[in-house]
């Protein structure tokens, strides 16, 4: 398959998500990931209740098309084989601790030996360095510390989590960006990506607003957008609705459909900045509006003229939605014999149909990469 990243090789030193999820971009584009796993494997491959045949369903999700060999990393032997596998690959990417990452030597340093030209990602919760690098990270915490949970859930109620592992995922994807950046370059050399870093970016003009004037970031009601007014979860007859209006056009268009015709020349309402400044008035008249019909109807009526609005569904009904079933967004990996699933990869390429072959089996490939990496 002549997919954008064939010919590629790079290795993985990863376990459970951040670093899996960098490996799995690439390999969904096309890239050989050789997966280094301890005796024991990837933590992954045991952390879901849900198996289907010999495969974790948790495992899965984040390790097909890859390949997996066993290293003991912390051997001669380990270190003599991971360095020949280097020696023929365009990258690494890690998400251990910064002291493991240089105690079995997956730092660039460590590996230019072999490979000049060998990008070295380390995927850590604070980087590579610093006097926070050895702290303990996982999603959680990132969320926690960089107020991602001070902002998110009722004010009324304690802080809460994004619903999934932002955080991992995020980190991952960044990880992968510069991978293929430095391989684009074509020069070696180390990559520090931290978790913590990826989060603070990523709350992009939230911390404009913070850092440029002093902007103190609340909870919102209903997860209400702290400047677009309404943008938000209003209650219907039957579920919840999201409504997002943007523009001053579209709320003339919203009062009209929903028989309120005086509110687009109201002064408190009839622009954005009045409308942020009367902002309980405004979702006060649109949720009585809104609750006299089922959230489906709303939509039916609304999104037709060009307004954003969706009704909360679930991850079920999103997997087996016209949408998804339109892009072909679940897939069946490997030749279908085994009824084991998976969302498709979000990139698309013109003319280049991706392959999703099963995750790998714990040390599955060893004989084909020791053949290729002794020659």
């Amino acid at each position: 398959m002549n997919a954008p990243l064939t010919g590629i090789r790079v290795v993985e030193v990863g376990h459970m998500l951040a670093g899996p999820y960098c490996g799995l971009m690439l390999a969904d584009m096309g890239a050989e990931v050789i997966k280094i796993e301890p005796a024991e494997g990837d933590i992954g491959r045991t952390i879901s209740p849900h198996t289907i045949g010999p495969h974790n369903a948790y495992f899965a999700s984040l390790n097909r098309n890859k390949k997996s060999i066993v290293l003991d990393l912390a051997s001669a032997d380990g270190q003599a084989a991971l360095g020949r596998i280097a020696a023929r690959s365009h990258a690494l990417v890690t998400n251990l601790r910064p002291s493991a990452i240089r105690k079995l030597g997956l730092t660039y340093q460590a590996l230019r030996a072999h490979n000049e030209r060998l990008v070295c990602v380390a995927l850590t919760g604070y980087g590579l360095d610093g006097p926070y690098s050895e702290n303990p990270a996982y999603d959680y915490v990132i969320q926690a510390m960089t107020g991602i949970m001070a902002i998110t859930g009722e004010p009324s109620a304690p802080p809460a989590k994004a619903g999934y592992s932002a955080v991992d995922n995020s980190a991952g994807l960044v990880a992968a960006l510069g991978l293929l950046a430095k391989i684009v370059e074509g020069r070696g050399g180390q990559v520090d990506v931290a978790m913590y870093d990826v989060m603070l970016s990523q709350l992009n003009y939230l911390a404009g607003a913070a850092l440029n004037a002093g902007e103190t970031i609340e909870r919102l009601p209903a997860s209400s957008h702290p400047y677009v007014v309404p943008a938000q979860l209003f209650p219907t007859a039957d579920g919840w609705l999201v409504l997002f209006i943007t523009h001053d056009k579209f709320w003339k268009i919203f009062c009209a459909e929903i028989g309120r015709p005086e509110w687009i020349d109201d002064p408190r309402y009839a622009t954005m900045a009045a409308r942020r400044a009367h902002r309980a008035d405004v979702v006060d008249g649109i949720t009585r509006v809104l609750a006299g019909a089922p959230a489906a109807q709303w939509v039916a009526r609304l999104a037709p003229l060009g307004l954003v609005a969706a009704r909360v569904g679930t991850l079920g009904e999103a997997l087996h939605s016209d949408i998804a079933a339109s892009r072909g967004l679940v897939v069946t990996l490997g030749d279908g014999s085994l009824p084991l699933r998976a969302v498709a990869s979000p990139l698309r390429f013109q003319d280049q149909a991706p392959a999703y072959a099963l995750p790998p089996r714990l040390d599955e490939h060893r004989a084909e990469i020791m053949g290729w990496a002794a020659e």
